[in-house]
């Protein structure tokens, strides 16, 4: 969603693994003409510590923005593997920028974020620790560079893949999902939760920071101000509840957690990531990480069952891709820019591992289950310690400890039609 200025800026960034072709198109519907993705070839990296290994490839796609034509893709990735040269530690990562210098925001925090991890000798160890303190230091950093991330910055979504372990941190309304197998079903888990005032425990937070929420329609006078609930995303998402500073019209954040924006920071959008850990099994097929213009008109039931139609990454990433790219242009006049990868899960044995639930005992549920950690505090089940960062006292103060209600993944029947995985 970003900032209620939407995204502004108009080419391809530069990765930090190569060049993306860049289309440039005239109308909506040429760059589908065009597969509406920039391609890539298809990877592939051993995790020789549990014998298996990663088969990926990813496609990143700048909007439609007829009152822009000139506009950058402000979203940016990175993949690295063998991080500290290890063969073992692999890193995914989607970064979408908003604001007027959200390319510049969304590109400094793939490079930064990446190098920091990979220069704590405390990650392998510690990984919540080393991912904790990779944020913080990227948003200091961030504040003090050259880039004007007062009213600017970018969302992060990535994957850790230490062994047969996968750490996700997740700061705004990206995502990451895992698609796991039961049976003769496939069933979408999310390895994150959107960071949105649509969340009680988010909301609650930044409304101790001092954030007034109200979507626009509220605060120009439409709807009454007083009315603090906005349903869902599926229903509301065109006119989400966002944040606003005491006496003024800004920033209009429709998320609570990012990195840069600091002015919104004054009022609680925090840069502490919140951090997943999940146990691979042989259950789980493949995971998705990728921006919210993918997630904005479909589920993750439905990005997985898309992707699991297809043996190849590549393809899956392009049907993706072209499915949310229709879909935006059927409910609105342009589209958001889309980024997202794939990540294939190959070869990997049963050997004894199981999920790491912070329990004792054996899980014999194939779905996942999800431990989620923060710096500080260990928890399972649906409670989560909900870290806060500032130099300001007024956000240090902000430190929630908050029940998060959420539903269970939805399970339906795997596809029919072209799917590759065999039982």
């Amino acid at each position: 969603m970003g900032c209620v200025h939407g995204k502004c800026c108009g080419r391809y960034p530069q990765s930090s693994d190569g060049d993306l072709r860049d289309f440039r198109d005239a109308g909506p519907y040429s760059a589908q003409r065009k597969h509406i993705l920039s391609e890539r070839s298809l990877e592939l990296v051993p995790v020789p510590s549990h014998d298996f290994r990663l088969e990926y490839s990813l496609l990143t796609q700048r909007g439609y923005y007829p009152d822009s034509p000139d506009k950058e893709n402000q979203d940016s990735f990175c993949v690295r593997t063998q991080v500290r040269g290890n063969p073992n530690i692999h890193f995914f990562g989607v970064f979408d920028g908003h604001g007027q210098f959200g390319t510049q925001c969304s590109n400094f925090v793939k490079d930064r974020l990446v190098e920091i991890l990979a220069n704590d000798p405390t990650l392998s160890a510690d990984p919540v620790k080393a991912y904790n303190s990779a944020f913080l230091t990227t948003n200091y950093e961030l504040h003090n560079s050259d880039i004007d991330d007062t009213m600017s910055g970018t969302t992060a979504i990535t994957v850790l893949v230490i062994g047969n372990t996968l750490y996700v941190a997740n700061v705004g309304d990206s995502r990451a999902v895992v698609a796991v197998k039961d049976g003769n079903r496939i069933i979408a888990e999310d390895l994150s939760y959107d960071q949105t005032p649509f969340r009680k425990d988010e909301y609650g937070r930044v409304k101790l920071c001092g954030a007034r929420v109200l979507s626009v329609d509220q605060v120009e006078g439409l709807k009454d101000p007083d009315i603090q609930t906005w349903g869902d995303e599926e229903s509301e998402g065109g006119d989400p509840p966002r944040l606003w500073v005491q006496n003024g019209m800004y920033p209009g954040t429709a998320f609570t957690r990012s990195v840069g924006d600091s002015t919104a920071e004054k009022i609680g959008v925090v840069a502490t990531p919140e951090v997943s850990v999940l146990q691979l099994t042989p259950n789980h097929l493949f995971f998705v990480v990728a921006s919210d213009g993918v997630f904005e008109f479909l589920s993750s039931q439905a990005v997985v069952n898309m992707a699991a139609k297809y043996s190849d990454p590549r393809d899956a990433c392009a049907a993706i891709a072209g499915e949310s790219y229709k879909l935006w242009l059927e409910h609105e006049n342009r589209t958001d820019d889309i980024t997202i990868i794939i990540v294939h899960i190959k070869g990997l044995s049963n050997s004894g591992g199981g999920v790491t639930d912070g329990t004792s005992g054996t899980n014999n549920r194939p779905a996942t289950r999800l431990r989620k950690v923060s710096e500080s505090s260990v928890t399972t089940g649906s409670e989560v310690f909900l870290s806060v960062r500032s130099d300001s006292s007024e956000v240090q103060s902000c430190q929630l400890v908050l029940s998060m209600n959420r539903s269970p993944a939805i399970v339906v029947p795997s596809p029919a039609c072209q799917s590759p995985w065999s039982w």
